[in-house]
């Protein structure tokens, strides 16, 4: 197989699909390029791949290499997924494992190819943990697009790894290279008590806003009383690091809450801000896709701040797949509270996916509405 023919199939179905939106882009290919020539002598099982985004990385050492006993960590289970679906696709399925980041991820690895994440407390993560757990003689060839690294990037690698190299930049692409691993005590998770609403939030390093309370959330949180008080169980879409699932099951101490999210790290940090805040008996986290194993019409209440970007794309897609989402799950009455900044024109699709919905209130920069489910 042609490693080029491999990258015109590839698909990122489950994830949104779009005539702008790509599999594989010029970063996978110069991570695979840069790491040829280590890939090529690397022992079996010693291949590591990190946040693959929809298996460009590892179908592509796969086909080119006729590597086995892959280990593969992504973060987002829409990339496990699509990976999977590339994988079938291609009757490649059985060359790669998936596992978490940690010592089953990484012993013994020599190469680790990393899609360099866009927030510098992921990195410090993945590296600490590379660091820790992989060959001394283990080699990271972490890529990404030009406009997302930073020279910030090149120290928190310094910190893991005493050597830390870029190579040329190519079609707005480039790849830091990093040797010698110099482990350390672990940073991450970390934590952070909110004085003003007395909440512990704890994150790992991929976690959206770390143990921080984002603008967006902390406009919605206002409005958490006013939500339905007659829920029986709620669904925080989108949960992050767990502030507002936390916050439904502290104020309700009858409501069952479900705190569900995509990302590993956003899963992990959850439950353990649910158990920080002595409600993790009440929390029950899920990392789902828009919460697709819920029950038709099974729940009361929904609460989401979604993003609008997908990947480095702006794009209404993920929120418009949660919204899709919580239209499927609430029963008839039931309610969605959404925060969404005001340039957003979010209200038209809320109403026509879940049903009338009004602005319950607005700031300079943030909107938030009422949907209430008709069917």
């Amino acid at each position: 197989m042609i490693i080029s023919e491999l990258f015109d199939r590839l698909r990122r179905f489950p994830d949104v699909e779009a005539p702008n939106l790509f599999a594989v882009d010029a970063a996978d290919r110069l991570i695979l390029d840069e790491a040829d020539a280590a890939l090529a002598a690397a022992p079996a099982g010693t291949v590591v791949v990190i946040d693959d985004d929809y298996g460009a990385l590892t179908l592509g050492v796969a086909v080119r290499h006729g590597a086995t006993a892959l280990r593969v960590h992504q973060d987002s289970l829409v990339s496990e997924r699509a990976l999977a679906a590339n994988a079938e696709r291609e009757d490649l399925t059985g060359r790669y494992t998936t596992h978490g980041l940690g010592a089953d991820l990484l012993a013994g690895a020599r190469v680790v190819l990393l899609r360099l994440p866009r927030s510098l407390s992921a990195l410090t993560e993945i590296a600490e943990t590379i660091a820790r757990y992989a060959d001394p003689d283990v080699t990271v060839f972490a890529g990404g697009r030009d406009k997302h690294i930073t020279v910030a990037m090149n120290d928190v690698l310094g910190i893991s790894f005493d050597e830390v190299r870029a190579s040329r930049g190519r079609q707005k692409s480039r790849v830091l290279t990093a040797r010698v691993p110099t482990p350390g005590e672990p940073t991450y998770p970390v934590s952070e008590h909110l004085a003003d609403l007395d909440l512990d939030v704890v994150a790992h390093g991929s976690a959206f806003a770390g143990p921080r309370l984002d603008i967006g959330t902390r406009f919605l949180v206002d409005f958490l009383p006013r939500t339905r008080d007659d829920a029986t169980v709620a669904v925080d879409l989108g949960c992050g690091t767990g502030i507002l699932a936390v916050l439904l099951a502290r104020q309700r101490p009858g409501v069952r809450v479900i705190a569900t999210d995509h990302s590993a790290a956003a899963v992990a940090s959850t439950a353990a801000t649910a158990a920080a805040n002595g409600v993790a008996d009440r929390v029950e986290v899920l990392r789902d896709d828009v919460a697709e194993s819920l029950p038709d019409a099974s729940v009361d209440l929904v609460v989401c701040n979604p993003p609008f970007h997908l990947g480095a794309a702006v794009h209404a897609g993920a929120a418009v797949k949660m919204f899709d989402a919580a239209a499927r799950i609430l029963r008839d009455g039931g309610e969605l509270w959404t925060v969404y900044n005001r340039h957003l024109n979010y209200r038209v699709a809320l109403r026509r996916i879940v049903g009338p919905t009004e602005v319950m209130g607005r700031n300079p920069k943030f909107v938030v509405t009422r949907s209430v489910r008709t069917r």
